[in-house]
């Protein structure tokens, strides 16, 4: 007999396989004589109160072996397919989108500007050690695209928008641990994720796609409502590609593609998007705020048998948002600018979240009216806004990769920080007042916004943290708009604009989902 169920147990029993058993058992009412078997099905933390509890769902084989059903994805041959799609970018969109074609039975041509996996370890060391950055290769550019390097969350809002659990099980397909099925807020680990993409690439390469690295769209050919070819830049050469369908996801630092656009007269808009800093607290530090622990030996015990903890923290000021954004438990600030004169910071996590701290991601919304002393750059004008600032933290970062920071409570007091604390931010840090480097508006939003944050969660402004600027990439600041139906650009019929640089996702589930739409809404038409 197989029966389902519902439980809210002490977070130490639910980590516990034996604990665990004996509660189900009890719950049941299951004789002594009675064998079963237990497969967590959903698992969440609720640390609401003192006594955390996890919320489980669970299947439990009563007198009958487990069935537990392998993961099969079917993918097809298409070496000899008389249809393909051309893809341009490798990141979660566009592996999603080949990986879709190979399903239905069509050749993927996937153009990705930066290098594989394997080969961006490289240039992320350079920008680390040497402070160099590669434009072509970094933790925004290259195959996976910039959600390889950066953690690996797979948590979304947008069950509406596709099918969640087929991309969770792709990802398992491919490597990832199964536990990504249960966990309500799954996570790989940036250390895990590389090879998983590795995998990926092999599956479309094995049944016949292809995958072109060094690629970089440089031009598009269109006549009347369609385009006819993109031009590719590979090695100094420009090679014509010619094409019937196109995926536009190249996420959202290229800017160069905006560019591209708005010169060629193909229609993008400005849109709202979001500037602030990393901040950082010794990852003891949250917990002792998130799972009420008062001691070091208290939040020792609680972490024995629960995770790193996270938080979520959102409020308003005068008319903007102040919320949280990537929050990486366990994890480190890396260094994620695109070009030599810019400092961008992200943040990500090893599987087993294990670093010394806990950043996140600080962020003011800016609306389109923020945008306005860059009006005369039209589309671009949100970008040339996130361009100044991110040249900014360069300047006062000294020229270098090193970032701009400054002790928590003192930004909140307007004051310059005497001594920097230690921080996971590898490239260093440079002592700054950070309202300098974000403009006065934004400064001001986010002290406004860090002070209400310390009313919701007690402790957790103070000069044990530090901010690091700056937090610019959140969502791309441009659009490419499309039909919300045929996800057609709304000038040009054969291409697709997908994912986070087209403004149509937020992270690395919501981008393989609409690359996934993508090409099912090419198929809709072949």
């Amino acid at each position: 007999m197989k029966k389902e169920l519902n439980l809210a147990v002490a977070a130490h029993i639910a980590y516990d396989e034996q604990l665990l058993k004996q509660e189900v058992a009890e719950h049941l009412s299951l004789k002594s004589s009675d064998t079963f078997f237990i497969k967590p099905l959903r698992r969440s933390i609720d640390a609401r109160s003192r006594n955390i509890k996890v919320n489980l769902k669970l299947a439990v084989w009563i007198n009958e072996p487990i069935v537990d059903e392998d993961i099969n994805i079917q993918y097809h041959d298409v070496n000899q397919s008389k249809h393909t799609i051309t893809i341009i970018g490798a990141g979660p969109a566009g592996l999603y989108a080949a990986l879709r074609c190979l399903e239905i039975g069509i050749k993927p041509i996937v153009f990705e500007r930066g290098k594989d996996v394997q080969a961006r370890r490289r240039d992320l060391a350079a920008i680390n050690r040497d402070h160099i950055v590669n434009p072509e290769s970094n933790y925004c550019f290259g195959e996976g695209g910039a959600g390889t390097y950066s953690d690996g969350k797979l948590y979304t809002r947008s069950s509406k928008r596709g099918d969640i659990e087929h991309i969770l099980k792709t990802f398992v397909f491919h490597g990832a641990d199964d536990v990504i099925l249960v966990d309500a807020h799954p996570h790989i680990g940036t250390n895990k994720l590389p090879n998983i993409i590795s995998n990926m690439r092999h599956t479309i390469l094995k049944h016949g796609g292809e995958i072109h690295f060094h690629s970089k769209l440089v031009d598009i050919n269109y006549h009347d409502d369609k385009i006819s070819s993109v031009i590719i830049e590979k090695d100094n050469t420009s090679i014509e590609h010619l094409c019937s369908h196109v995926i536009l996801a190249t996420g959202h630092s290229a800017r160069d593609i905006y560019e591209l656009l708005d010169k060629k007269k193909i229609a993008i808009e400005a849109k709202p998007f979001a500037i602030g800093v990393r901040v950082e607290h010794p990852q003891e530090y949250i917990d002792k705020i998130q799972y009420s622990c008062h001691t070091h030996d208290e939040v020792v015990s609680k972490r024995s048998y629960l995770p790193a903890s996270s938080y979520s923290l959102v409020h308003q000021v005068q008319g903007h948002g102040v919320y949280s954004f990537c929050m990486c438990p366990g994890g480190i600030i890396a260094p994620c600018a695109s070009a030599q004169d810019e400092v961008v910071t992200n943040g990500w996590s090893p599987s087993k979240r294990n670093n010394p701290y806990a950043n996140s991601g600080i962020v003011v919304g800016l609306e389109l009216i923020d945008f306005e002393p860059f009006k005369k750059h039209g589309a671009l004008a949100g970008l040339q806004l996130q361009r100044e600032i991110e040249h900014k933290a360069w300047l006062m970062g000294g020229k270098t990769q090193a970032a701009p920071a400054q002790n928590l409570q003192d930004f909140v007091n307007s004051k310059v920080s005497s001594k920097l604390i230690d921080c996971s931010y590898q490239p260093g840090t440079q002592s700054v007042q950070m309202t300098d480097v974000l403009s006065k508006m934004i400064g001001s939003t986010l002290q406004q916004g860090f002070k209400a944050f310390n009313n919701k969660m007690r402790g957790y402004v103070s000069n044990e943290a530090i901010i690091v600027g700056v937090e610019s990439r959140t969502s791309t600041p441009v659009r490419i708009p499309r039909d919300k139906f045929t996800l057609q650009h709304t000038q040009l019929k054969n291409l697709y604009p997908c994912a986070e640089g087209a403004g149509y996702a937020g992270g690395i589930v919501s981008a393989a989902m609409d690359g996934v739409n993508c090409v099912n809404a090419i198929a809709a038409i072949l």
